[in-house]
């Protein structure tokens, strides 16, 4: 009997909880290590993610990636990264605005 929707969904948030406790288990450094995921544009900790390709997912965005291939809502990294380049944006448009009210803070 294959699985409903809801429980794929389910499981693969089990499996990405997962992957963010066995990383930090197997290097409790990785809690204080960050990086800019290639998919939502977040600045987000390393444990639990996991490098497609040339793209290097979030534990977020890892959940999204292996739930849609799962639904088979896509069957490659860059299908979910195309849909995704709106998120990217508006991340750097943030981060650029807090930025520069940091700067006119500090001018202040």
């Amino acid at each position: 009997m294959s699985k409903t929707p809801e429980e794929i969904i389910e499981e693969m948030q089990l499996v990405a909880a997962q992957m963010v406790k066995d990383d930090l288990e197997e290097n409790p450094d990785l809690a204080d290590e960050y990086f800019d995921c290639h998919c939502c544009g977040k600045n987000k900790c390393i444990a639990g993610s996991i490098q497609y390709d040339k793209y290097r997912l979030c534990n977020d965005c890892v959940l999204l990636a292996e739930t849609g291939f799962a639904l088979k809502k896509f069957d490659n990294i860059q299908a979910l990264i195309d849909a995704m380049e709106e998120n990217r944006l508006e991340e750097l448009c943030s981060f650029i605005k807090e930025e520069q009210t940091r700067k006119d803070n500090l001018n202040n």
